[in-house]
């Protein structure tokens, strides 16, 4: 995973901010499953990953408009995950959706 590519704004960055129990009890499985899911998802534009060795994660998921993410959010098997995540898999979590207005970068 690198770098996602998005359009030029506007669009929707949905930031989700963790920190993992240490067991896994099914969240790799899950997590990907629900990348897959998205990824198929009318809207997704893409989604970018990290975890530090403490279990502080942090994923960005891009979307198209507002409109894609709540689509995305009353997925049922999304719902689901969201769930389990509450009860097994995080101690703690923050979600933020934003409106990227503007973006710049760099590459080789």
């Amino acid at each position: 995973m690198g770098i996602a590519s998005t359009p030029s704004p506007p669009y929707v960055a949905v930031i989700f901010t963790s920190i993992r129990m240490p067991v896994d009890e099914g969240y790799a499985l899950t997590a990907t499953e629900m990348l897959s899911m998205a990824d198929a998802q009318p809207g997704f534009l893409g989604v970018e990953s990290a975890r530090d060795s403490e279990g502080l994660g942090i994923t960005v998921s891009y979307w198209r408009d507002m409109e894609a993410v709540r689509a995305w959010k009353a997925v049922a098997e999304h719902r689901t995950a969201q769930k389990l995540g509450r009860e097994r898999w995080y101690r703690a979590y923050r979600t933020r959706v934003c409106v990227v207005e503007r973006e710049y970068g760099f590459s080789l």
